[in-house]
């Protein structure tokens, strides 16, 4: 029986992790081959990437609760679901602030569950963005100096990496960005593509299929004072909502979920706080939906679907993984709330909230999440 082809992919907040996954299992599909998703955060759950993923046709399953990496054989349950769903190529994630899992998961699953599961390349995703924190003199995107060490451990523990997004910067700069990631890890290969226009992606796709993973210990600094340094900055925000409009009428939410997003940055800014990655996400019906992101404080609302029917009331999942105390990122996110409600004339009732600290209530040890 042939092994069930497995990857991890990793990156920094903002990267496009969840859009390469889809765009490489939509390539491998149209290839024959039967790809899913196994969508992995932090917290308790109500996250963004597992229902919009759920959304783009692909097989997919979710774990949350904790990084992958430190619930192993939750994992493997998971991937064997998928397994049994017929998929013989699995891809997931970890968490934007992450590394460690080529030790944590790759070496354990090649040790026990060697026999099941084939290691394709240990995949990182980094952006042309966030590599300006990596260039000398282009570094000033409102994250702190301490964020570098999270990005280059990132490239620094992978068999691949692949810049994304290249549709987002001229020619010469994306040669600029491919030379420094060459020059930091000259023994690594590096792709590029753009998962939203499908441009390099069936490239990658070949590419990950047909090589396998070294699956050999890489010293990163996990767990060092610089690693724990970036982590003590962050925090993590998840709440699920329900807006109703107040007098029964019909709505353009896309207006006022972009209203919310641009509250929460504006709150932000006024707070000195900043969020990597914001990301708002409803479905409505007959699959329509709306998704869209916030990078950080200085940058546009990336907006990957927006819904073609207004509607009277929707639930609606808020997820933030912010450069900030989680107080001042769970003002932020009250601020904005109350804003649109009063505007849009919305009653507004929270489902689901957990907002953390990366170091609170003992998650100093290194990103995990306490189950709730």
């Amino acid at each position: 029986m042939a092994k069930t082809k497995y990857m991890v992919t990793s990156g920094f907040l903002g990267a496009g992790k969840t859009t390469s996954m889809i765009a490489l299992a939509r390539s491998l599909n149209n290839a024959g081959r039967k790809a899913a998703i196994l969508a992995n955060d932090l917290g308790a759950g109500n996250i963004v990437d597992a229902d919009f993923t759920a959304e783009s046709g692909v097989l997919t399953t979710s774990i949350a609760g904790n990084c992958i990496c430190y619930q192993h054989e939750n994992l493997v349950d998971k991937l064997r679901q998928l397994v049994s769903g017929g998929a013989d190529v699995i891809f997931s994630d970890i968490p934007g602030c992450g590394i460690g899992a080529l030790d944590h998961v790759y070496l354990q699953t090649k040790e026990k569950e060697g026999d099941e599961f084939e290691l394709m390349p240990f995949t990182c995703i980094v952006d042309p963005e966030r590599l300006k924190m990596l260039m000398d003199g282009e570094d000033n995107i409102n994250l702190p100096a301490e964020m570098r060490f999270l990005l280059n451990a990132q490239m620094a523990e992978a068999d691949l990496i692949v810049l994304n997004k290249i549709d987002t910067a001229g020619a010469d700069y994306i040669g600029k960005c491919l030379e420094l990631i060459r020059a930091l890890h000259p023994d690594t290969p590096v792709m590029a593509m753009s998962a939203k226009t499908g441009e390099g992606v069936d490239a990658v796709a070949d590419y990950i299929i047909s090589h396998a993973a070294a699956a050999e210990h890489r010293e990163i600094g996990y767990g060092s004072e610089a690693f724990m340094a970036a982590e003590r900055l962050m925090s993590w925000y998840n709440r699920r909502v329900f807006f109703e409009q107040r007098e029964g009428k019909n709505l353009d939410f896309n207006a006022a979920l972009a209203c919310l997003i641009e509250g929460v940055r504006g709150s932000l800014l006024a707070r000195g706080g900043n969020v990597p990655h914001f990301k708002v996400f409803a479905s409505g019906e007959g699959g329509d939906y709306f998704k869209a992101s916030l990078v950080g404080v200085d940058y546009p609302i990336e907006f990957d679907r927006k819904f073609d029917n207004e509607y009277t009331a929707l639930s609606v999942i808020i997820n933030a993984r912010a450069v900030a105390e989680a107080g001042t990122m769970a003002a932020a996110v009250e601020d904005a709330l109350d804003a649109v409600a009063e505007q849009y004339k919305l009653k507004a009732r929270t489902f689901f909230l957990e907002n953390f600290g990366m170091m609170d209530e003992g998650r100093g040890n290194g990103g995990r999440a306490s189950r709730y």
